[in-house]
């Protein structure tokens, strides 16, 4: 079992800067990816970013260049700075990691908003 517990969010304006924390507990060496979500109503959910166990990062098109995907595995965390929010961002972000066995754990969710 994996635990994740999101912190960060909250209501900046326009161009500002946010940082998300995602801390991890349970069997955190069996985690192999996490990552970052994020739904807002009446959406599908999108992936955000992740980062494997090898330091393997991918990001959705529309978040390149302004959010960064960070992992301390020391630390058994993960983050998420934000950049230049557009309030196209607002949304519930949750943290996700899957383990080797491919089991899938989420956090519950902290929201942003952005706006305008």
């Amino acid at each position: 079992q994996v635990q994740l517990v999101e912190s960060g969010g909250g209501l900046m304006q326009a161009g500002g800067s946010l940082r998300l924390s995602c801390a991890a507990s349970g069997r955190f060496a069996s985690i192999t990816t996490m990552g970052w979500y994020r739904q807002a109503p009446g959406k599908q959910r999108e992936l955000v970013a992740s980062i494997s166990v090898v330091g393997r990062i991918n990001y959705l098109d529309s978040v390149k260049g302004r959010f960064t995907i960070s992992r301390d595995n020391t630390k058994r965390s993960m983050y998420l700075q934000m950049n230049g929010l557009k309030p196209e961002d607002t949304s519930v972000y949750l943290c996700y990691a899957r383990t080797y066995t491919g089991d899938d754990y989420w956090g519950q969710g902290t929201q942003v908003t952005v706006s305008s």
